[in-house]
Formats: C-alpha cells, sequence, structure tokens
C-alpha cells in the first residue's frame, strides 16, 4: 500500500506537470517528529516514543488570473505526501495522500496548510493478532493534516527553507470500531525548491481594501447524505445511515454565507446499540422499543473558495428519544459546486471530539 500511494502520488504530479506548463511551482520536503496527543486515556498504551516522518508536497502557485485567487492572497494548492514511524509496532508506521491548500500572511511569510486526504495504516485492530490497537479499526482511514510555517523561497538560486509545526490526524471516523484515532502535534524543517526559472508578477484588479460588490438572495438547500458506520461496541457490525437536510443560507459578502436548518437522521447502528444495551444492561433502563431516529436543527457558516467550499454546523437534537453522545453535534467539511445549483459534499459529523460517522452527499441550493 505505501508503494501504491507513493507511485499515485508521482503519477498524478507528473500528469499535472505535463498539463499546467503556463504556471510555476515547487516541491517541498520536510522531516518532522513530534508527540502523540493524549486526547483519550484509553490510548496511554500505544505511546511509547517521538513519531517522525517526512512530509512531501508539490505545489502550484496562483498568481491572481482568477479573482478568488485574489481574494485569498494568492494560495497555492497540491498534493502531500506524508510517511510516519509512530514508533510502536502495535501502530505501525501509516502512509497518507492529501489534497491541499496553502494560505499566506505576513507578507508571505507565514503559510497556513490544510490537506485532507486518505491514509494507510499497515497494522489495523484484529481480535486475535492485534487487539492492543484500539485507536485503528481498519486499514483505509480519513486523515487531516494542518502546518503552520515560516516559509523563504528562492534563498540560493531555486532552493529555499521553511520550519514550523504540524497536526497529523488519522481516523476511521466510526466506519468500523474501535476507533479511538492518532493525533500527532510535531515540528516540522524543511526545504523548498522552485520548478521554473521565473514567476510571472501577480495581478491586482482587486485593489488592497476594496470590498466587492456581491447581493445574493437568500437561497434554500435539500442535501440528502449517507454512509456506514459502526456503534463503539466492537463487533455489533456496520449498518448504512441516511440523512435528509433542509436549509436556507443567505450569503453576506462575496466569500461567507450564513446557515440555519434541520437534519433528519435515520441511523441504522442505534437499532443494534439499543437492543445491545436493553439486553445486556438492565441499569440503563432502556426498554429496546426507543426509537433510533433523530431530528436536530443547526445554524451554520459556508465559506466559498472557487468552485470549493469549507462548511461548519453546529446542531442541537429536538427529537432525540434515545441518549447517544450528547445532544449537541457538530459537522465540517467540504462541498464542491458542479454548476450553479447541484452540489457534492464529504463531511465529518461529531459530538465533541468523538467522530460518529463520515457522510457523503449530494445537494441542490435553489
Amino acid at each position: 500500500m505505501k508503494r501504491f500511494l507513493t507511485y499515485t502520488f508521482f503519477i498524478v504530479t507528473c500528469f499535472v506537470f505535463s498539463q499546467e506548463k503556463q504556471h510555476t511551482s515547487y516541491l517541498d520536503l520536510n522531516y518532522f517528529r513530534g508527540n502523540i496527543a493524549l486526547h483519550n486515556n484509553d490510548i496511554l498504551h500505544l505511546i511509547k516514543g517521538h513519531p517522525e516522518g517526512y512530509i512531501l508536497s508539490w505545489n502550484k502557485k496562483t498568481y491572481g488570473f482568477n479573482a478568488w485567487e485574489q481574494r485569498y492572497n494568492y494560495p497555492d494548492y497540491g498534493i502531500t505526501y506524508i510517511y510516519q514511524n509512530l514508533k510502536n509496532e502495535v501502530l505501525g508506521s501509516n502512509a497518507s495522500l492529501y489534497a491541499h491548500y496553502n494560505f499566506y500572511f505576513f507578507n508571505r511569510n507565514l503559510m497556513f496548510r490544510i490537506g485532507q486526504g486518505i491514509g494507510y495504516a499497515p497494522n489495523p485492530y484484529d481480535k486475535e493478532e492485534n487487539y492492543r490497537n484500539i485507536a485503528f479499526g481498519t486499514h483505509l482511514l480519513s486523515s487531516t493534516m494542518v502546518m503552520l510555517n515560516y516559509k523563504k523561497e528562492r534563498i540560493i538560486d531555486r532552493f529555499g527553507v521553511q520550519a514550523g509545526f504540524s497536526l497529523i490526524h488519522y481516523s476511521n471516523a466510526n466506519v468500523k470500531a474501535p476507533n479511538a484515532s492518532v493525533n500527532t502535534i510535531a515540528l516540522n524543517l524543511g526545504v523548498t525548491y522552485g520548478l521554473d526559472e521565473e514567476e510571472p508578477k501577480y495581478i491586482t484588479t482587486i485593489a488592497d481594501g476594496e470590498k466587492e460588490k456581491f447581493t445574493q438572495t437568500i437561497k434554500y438547500n435539500i442535501a440528502f447524505r449517507g454512509g456506514v458506520n459502526e456503534s463503539d461496541v466492537v463487533g455489533s457490525g456496520q449498518f448504512p445511515f441516511y440523512i435528509v437536510s433542509a436549509y436556507a443560507d443567505k450569503r453576506i459578502n462575496i466569500k461567507s454565507a450564513l446557515q440555519l436548518g434541520a437534519d433528519v437522521f435515520f441511523s441504522n447502528f442505534l437499532k443494534e446499540l439499543i437492543y445491545y444495551q436493553s439486553v445486556s444492561f438492565p441499569e440503563e433502563n432502556v426498554s429496546g422499543n426507543e426509537d433510533y431516529k433523530r431530528v436536530g436543527v443547526f445554524v451554520g457558516h459556508e465559506l466559498f473558495i472557487n468552485k470549493t467550499s469549507l462548511e461548519t454546523q453546529l446542531g442541537y437534537y429536538v427529537y432525540y428519544p434515545f441518549d447517544f453522545e450528547g445532544r449537541t453535534y457538530f459537522r465540517a467539511g467540504l462541498k464542491r459546486y458542479i454548476n450553479d445549483k447541484w452540489f457534492g459534499a464529504l463531511t465529518l459529523k461529531s459530538h465533541g471530539a468523538k467522530a460518529e460517522a463520515v457522510e457523503i452527499g449530494i445537494g441542490v441550493r435553489l
């Protein structure tokens, strides 16, 4: 699997190089070393040493040819590959592949990178072979990476340097139990290398500090999401879930919209959990007849970046017949607009730091 991810990275990189010769790009390679954060006392036995590895990225620069590039101070976007030795034979060494954005601040000396992708764990939980690994219940994982670096490009010819902090998160979002997850907080140090001799000048058709005039009526959205997940009871089984959402949004400016709406959750794993608690834990006073459905209301925010947007929502269950992880929930993820109306979405729903599901969705904005 590590070889597959490595080959995929270089194939995609070569393809993009061949298709986008009119734009400049660069590579960066970082070594990192850090600690696994103790976000859950159950993983204390998995924290043995200081995880280390490398971060290899290809980055494509933007120069303001599109208005959104100027609004966000000419971000980069690209592909990142991470190899990480978790310093524990129970966990092994993970490999992961991401799509990322780099955003810049303070005269482009401070870079903030955020990436979302897929990881591979070589040693997931197995009740006979590897029962101590309660962090990863599957080989394939969802992974998020964040970097905050001081950066200087082209100090010596095409070479530059960067250094700062990185956070790497691995979780399967309860697709299968167990799923305690792992967060690595690390220091990183690396070099950059420009792949082009010269760079074009930044386009500034939008003046500094100028507010772009933008008005839009209230839009009404309907979204359908689904997937599979499992309760925290190992071996209880994976079940499909379905979510129907309806909400209104209002663009407050060209970048942002506020949302207000409701969700109806059909979470079939709760059927099994309700039955399990009714027969195994009489002290919980679960009869077994409780409804597995839930209804929530939420407020949210959507940040528009080109055809992609970042969506965050905070919700509260108004219909909550069975207690599972509390009445508040949080959703965050990415939307991709196919056209002015239709969109696809990939979101994570959680209760605090406890993930419930990765949701794949489609919707319409009218």
